[in-house]
């Protein structure tokens, strides 16, 4: 380690074989945590390079429980987290207005690590029991259209990283890892990331696989996810655009408007508000927004304002809430 971190602070950069035998050594608590936490450190006062973002890839990918869900041809939806903007649970939402829409979701989550609420805090708030039980995943896709992966169940080897990531509190490359190591290996993900040069990266190594079907979010003021408070990049396998509330038929809003709540109990409040349909006009519209450019991302040939229209079927018929209500009851 000490050779590494002097080669990290003298502003080199690892390979790729580095970058993936430091990661293995991490988990294999070859290290302590004082200088795990230095290393993160170090990694996040400047730019992670492409090649050491596949390292990282590549070791966890190896080391995780993988779950054969190909049969199903589900999506993802799992933003890079890591914003600092504490928003509602946007993503989770969304996966359940996709599933609601008749599009097979293995959505990948974690508990919050830089805001108040993951997806794995609300859901379990909620009553989902997460497993890796392949049997039990394989029927909350049948009977749910979805089912939820949470990622330390799938990646045990990161329970010795995990405190040390929580104490330091922010954003480390694991939140840029995330989307990236979904266990089912979905060949469709609809992914926001915190800034455009990641949405690059994260282009860079989707497309390696021309049998991938992807779109990358990210809001020009600094969402990993479209909030309408501003333009949004979006970086398809197809194209690029930068769309704006307008382009969905809805008006901008402000930041205050998606903000999550203080605690868990008030942004689970605020997931069964919407998902009942009893969500403001600025939160519905932007998980319908999201809806919309992931059911675009997995049916390519619709327009958005189609897409759109099958997003607003999945929440206004409570479709979506349909398919957390059978998710809740297998386990």
């Amino acid at each position: 380690m000490k050779i590494i971190l002097e080669k990290l602070y003298q502003h080199h950069i690892l390979t790729k074989e580095e970058a993936k035998q430091m990661l293995t050594d991490i988990v294999l608590e070859k290290y302590n945590p004082y200088q795990i936490a230095s290393f993160l450190t170090v990694l996040n006062v400047r730019k992670i390079t492409v090649e050491e973002l596949k390292g990282f890839r590549e070791a966890l990918l190896e080391l995780m429980i993988e779950i054969d869900l190909k049969a199903y041809q589900p999506m993802d939806l799992c933003g890079t987290g890591g914003d600092g903007k504490n928003t509602f649970n946007i993503s989770t939402l969304t996966a359940f207005i996709v599933a609601g829409a008749g599009v097979p979701v293995a959505k990948h989550g974690n508990y919050g690590v830089s805001s108040i609420s993951g997806s794995s805090n609300v859901l379990e708030y909620l009553g989902i029991k997460f497993t890796t039980n392949q049997q039990l995943l394989e029927q909350q896709i049948e009977k749910a259209n979805i089912c939820f992966l949470h990622a330390p169940l799938f990646h045990p080897s990161l329970k010795y990283v995990a405190p040390i990531r929580k104490q330091l509190g922010v954003k480390t490359f694991f939140n840029m890892l995330g989307p990236l190591v979904n266990p089912a290996r979905p060949r469709v993900q609809s992914t926001g990331v915190f800034n455009l040069e990641l949405a690059r990266m994260y282009q860079y190594l989707l497309q390696e696989d021309d049998n991938t079907k992807f779109s990358i979010i990210h809001s020009l003021d600094g969402y990993d996810e479209i909030v309408l408070t501003n333009s949004c990049k979006i970086i398809s396998n197809q194209n690029e655009q930068t769309i704006t509330a307008a382009d969905f038929g809805f008006k901008t809003i402000q930041p205050e408007e998606v903000f999550g709540g203080n605690s868990i109990e008030e942004a689970a409040n605020i997931f069964t508000n919407i998902i009942n349909g009893n969500g403001t006009i600025a939160q519905n519209n932007v998980v319908l927004a999201n809806a919309a450019i992931a059911i675009q991302t997995y049916h390519q040939q619709l327009s958005i304002d189609a897409a759109l229209e099958i997003a607003k079927d999945s929440l206004f018929s409570l479709k979506a809430k349909q398919s957390l209500k059978k998710l809740k009851q297998i386990a």
